[in-house]
């Protein structure tokens, strides 16, 4: 293999755990319609299953980046392995609601490889192909996402088959629990498949370990470019202090003010604009607009295609247009498709008529109160349902309901979910953590990435814990219309301030972002950094 083949192969090891993180995460959208029912769920503990394991992403954000620049990168990814491998198992066994949430929160703090990954893939990588050797990362969790879309919808319909092995594999009966166990497999092929990877170069140069970074970049980058790369590594590690209280005053000091404000702005904006509820609820959304289960997971599907393909086209276009463009593009495209969805809900209408009535999946006569009676809005119709039937029957068979009685184009809301997965897939997704790794200095990055990466999982796990409660109390329309003010919002930032990074090396951009001015647009200026 050459140099560039040796990266990629390299990059396609370490970012599996996007595979096992998509898969991981994105599961759960088939499994929390079953387990509130198994488990009598009500909507703060829907949003406490499905938003555990950012808390615990939250909690290794803390952490990470401190161990990775302690103990080195590849030995965190080791352990990061072993966590969504325990998770995995942990989930699917799981006896009740609390080791569910517990082994869901073990698999969160796996989700630092978010974090360490593109670090190391772009400590490894080239300055010309940077962008879309860490965007590998991206794709592979577009793959996760997909897979775990796939293998929910091919499970649910394998669970109404007739047939002894179904039976005997207890798919008729407790399908959410393979869901879930199926990460199994990705997860232990991650962990092996580590070990065969080398540590980052540029932390064995930073750790006094210059040998052992030539050996690695020898099979990485052409030889007679080696020893000057090690040196410009070096000079820029020679200039930290020692400590992590140094670190922390630097990271906070004024010539780092600029970096750490494009690091919070693009982290909240990642996840402010809903991206992980629609991942994660995505066919619970879907039931909103009336189609009913089994169309959801399947409209679910293309949720996951849709992924993979603008992250493809992502990875060709971030070191050609670079990563300001595409942001801009990308958070207008989420403004307009959240615009769409809240549209769509708020022209939709509720009537229940009675001959719906007997083939709903409820006792009869509970509704005849409501027949006839036209709703405006989805709380008001949810309200009359919990009042009717009771708020755990009316929650256990919302999709059946609402499906009986909304009037609406649920293509609006089809195209809406799918825009926004789109646009953020070619944006938000893989550009976030390309600019984590390329805009803070060797020495504290892994200090910096876990900072910005644990504002990121705190404002996610936000979303994901008050999206089911949002729906109920809120309604779809106002929730989806809060996203899209959130992105406008965002595009505003992002043209205000970022610069543009691509073609540079790590250590330019140092450079750059650290002094008195900064490039923008691909021209000096003078101007002072905004604060």
């Amino acid at each position: 293999m050459n140099a560039t083949q040796r990266v990629f192969f390299t990059a396609a090891i370490v970012s599996l755990g996007g595979f096992v993180f998509g898969y991981d995460a994105s599961v759960i959208s088939g499994v929390v319609g079953f387990v509130t029912g198994e488990f009598g769920l009500n909507e703060w503990q829907q949003g406490f299953v499905v938003s555990a394991p950012t808390l615990g992403a939250l909690l290794a954000a803390t952490v990470a980046g401190v161990a990775a620049d302690r103990i080195g990168r590849r030995k965190v990814l080791q352990i990061i392995a072993f966590l969504y491998l325990l998770s995995a198992i942990g989930s699917a066994l799981a006896p009740s609601y609390a080791m569910l949430v517990a082994a869901r929160f073990i698999g969160g703090l796996a989700f630092a490889s978010l974090m360490i990954a593109p670090m190391y893939i772009a400590e490894i990588s080239p300055a010309a192909l940077r962008g879309k050797m860490v965007s590998i990362n991206q794709l592979n969790i577009m793959l996760g996402f997909s897979a775990s879309y796939f293998a929910n919808y091919l499970l649910l319909q394998a669970s109404g088959w007739q047939a002894s092995w179904v039976t005997n594999l207890g798919l008729d009966t407790a399908v959410w629990r393979w869901m879930l166990g199926l990460e199994i497999l990705p997860a232990g092929a991650y962990f092996i498949l580590l070990h065969f990877v080398p540590e980052s170069p540029r932390w064995l140069v930073v750790a006094g370990r210059a040998r052992e970074a030539e050996a690695v970049l020898l099979r990485v980058m052409p030889e007679d470019e080696v020893a000057a790369h090690v040196q410009a590594v070096q000079s820029s590690a020679a200039e930290h202090r020692p400590g992590l209280g140094a670190h922390l005053r630097e990271l906070f000091s004024p010539k780092l003010r600029f970096a750490l404000t494009i690091g919070v702005i693009v982290g909240v904006a990642q996840q402010i604009t809903g991206i992980n509820a629609i991942y994660f609820y995505a066919p619970s959304i879907f039931e909103q607009s009336g189609v009913g289960t089994d169309a959801a997971f399947a409209q679910a599907i293309c949720v996951g295609l849709i992924n993979v393909v603008f992250t493809l086209i992502a990875m060709a276009l971030i070191d050609k247009l670079g990563r300001k463009p595409l942001l801009i593009g990308g958070l207008t495209g989420i403004c307009v498709s959240m615009a769409l969805c809240a549209y769509g809900f708020s022209s939709a209408t509720y009537l229940l008529e009675a001959d719906t009535l007997p083939a709903l999946p409820i006792a009869a006569g509970s509704l005849d109160a409501l027949v006839g009676l036209r709703f405006d809005s989805d709380v008001a119709f949810k309200a009359a349902l919990a009042e009717a039937l009771g708020a755990d029957v009316a929650r256990a068979h919302q999709a059946a309901l609402l499906q009986a009685a909304i009037d609406m184009n649920p293509w609006l809301v089809l195209f809406g979910i799918l825009g926004f997965v789109a646009s953020f897939a070619v944006s938000l997704g893989p550009v976030m953590w390309v600019l984590f790794a390329e805009i803070f200095p060797n020495h504290i990055r892994g200090l910096a990435i876990s900072l910005v990466g644990a504002i990121n999982s705190l404002v996610s796990f936000a979303v994901q814990f008050l999206f089911p409660w949002e729906l109920a109390h809120l309604g779809a329309a106002l929730t989806f219309g809060i996203y899209g003010v959130f992105a406008l919002i965002g595009v505003l930032l992002v043209a205000w301030i970022l610069p543009e990074t691509k073609g540079k090396s790590l250590e330019e951009l140092e450079k750059e972002l650290t002094g008195d001015t900064v490039e923008r647009d691909g021209a000096d200026t003078n101007q002072a950094v905004p604060a």
